[in-house]
């Protein structure tokens, strides 16, 4: 069983930066590729980033390529979401995703099995 607790969501203005983290407990965080989704207001849920397993892949929404980074810290069992040059459109419910131990990374919300609760992000124009 894994547990995700995300943190960092806040208000920040456009052209501004936060940092997401999402803290994973369990011993299976190495062997699981973990992502990033999201949901706009009025909208559905969205891919945004993944990370593999061993942290060397990473992929991205073509919206937020060049401008977000994703990225794990083994000893931490933690993964992270730096956002750069937000844009209002970021504005969303930012959750992070764990998909079972041995998988491969994914873009599809269905392949995830382990959510957590979720932060506000909110930009402002």
């Amino acid at each position: 069983q894994v547990q995700l607790v995300e943190s960092g969501g806040g208000l920040v203005q456009a052209g501004g930066s936060l940092r997401l983290s999402c803290a994973a407990s369990g011993r299976t965080f190495g062997s699981s590729p973990m992502a990033w989704f999201r949901q706009g207001p009025g909208k559905e849920r969205e891919f945004v980033a993944a990370i593999s397993r061993n942290g060397e892949i990473t992929y991205y929404t073509d919206s937020v390529k060049g401008r977000f980074t994703i990225s794990r810290d083994f000893a931490k069992n933690t993964v992270y979401l730096q956002m750069n040059s937000l844009k209002p459109l970021d504005t969303a419910v930012y959750y992070c995703a764990a998909r079972s131990p041995g998988t491969s990374w994914a873009a599809r919300e269905l392949d995830y099995s382990y959510w957590g609760q979720g932060t506000q992000v909110t930009v402002s124009s």
